[in-house]
């Protein structure tokens, strides 16, 4: 019986991995730019059928596979920033150390810098951009990225892709980082919107739902084992 105990809390343990996932994508649903997580599950018995050495502690019968991050684009939500700029197609904007985002709702600092929310800057084609503070009457960023002030071009933004975005991982402050070599992007820069986060609230709430009773589900199932393995016990006692 003791089988069915670990088979239950092993699900009871990554139900737990789910609920941390949908609780994390639910909490960040008004952050721009943020980017959802997910996690695969392995088939105990079709890997063994097909050869593939069981991972973890071998009563496990479900455990965890791969983590990762859905990179879909979110939806556009119009600001009327100027500075506010989000990507439409597959990039991401480079920041300061090494850094990648797809958060364009920048702000300038006391240096004329362009910054991300968190302070650090954002880079062009020669490092940070800078726009000299004074009389700024118009700033126009073009489909390119190209970035104008009253007329004159100033710099561009430093626009990257990646061949393999599940090697893009999130660092926080919702910066990605990749050890991969960055490669040139064709997608499109939009001024005056931002990208909301690809989570889909109602599909989030269902899925928690779910979870919690497959949760409760297997804690009866345990719950259950552990009575009879009780039943047994005292019956071998009294004889």
């Amino acid at each position: 019986m003791y089988k069915g105990s670990y088979i239950a809390a092993s699900g009871m343990v990554v139900k737990q991995k789910q609920m941390d996932l949908v609780s994390n994508n639910l909490a960040n649903t008004a952050t721009f730019g943020y980017k959802q997580d997910r996690v695969s599950f392995r088939d105990v018995y079709i890997s063994e059928i097909n050869g593939v050495p069981q991972q973890g502690d071998g009563r496990d019968m479900t455990y965890t596979d791969v983590f990762y991050t859905d990179h879909s684009a979110g939806a556009f939500q119009s600001t009327g920033n100027p500075l506010d700029v989000a990507l439409g197609g597959s990039g991401y904007f480079t920041i300061d150390g090494n850094k990648y985002t797809r958060a364009g709702n920048f702000t300038l600092d006391t240096e004329g810098y362009i910054v991300t929310k968190t302070g650090d800057k954002v880079l062009g084609s020669s490092g940070p951009i800078q726009i000299q503070t004074g009389n700024i009457q118009d700033i126009q960023i073009g489909s390119d990225g190209t970035i104008a002030v009253n007329g004159t071009p100033i710099d561009r933004f430093a626009i990257v892709d990646f061949q393999n975005q599940q090697n893009v991982v999130k660092q926080g402050n919702n910066y990605f980082v990749s050890e991969d070599a960055a490669v040139e992007s064709t997608a499109t820069v939009n001024q005056g919107v931002v990208e909301s986060s690809n989570v889909n609230v109602i599909q989030e709430m269902v899925t928690m739902i779910e979870l919690l009773r497959e949760y409760e589900a297997q804690q009866k199932v345990a719950q259950s084992f552990d009575d009879a393995t009780s039943k047994v016990t005292n019956g071998m006692a009294t004889i």
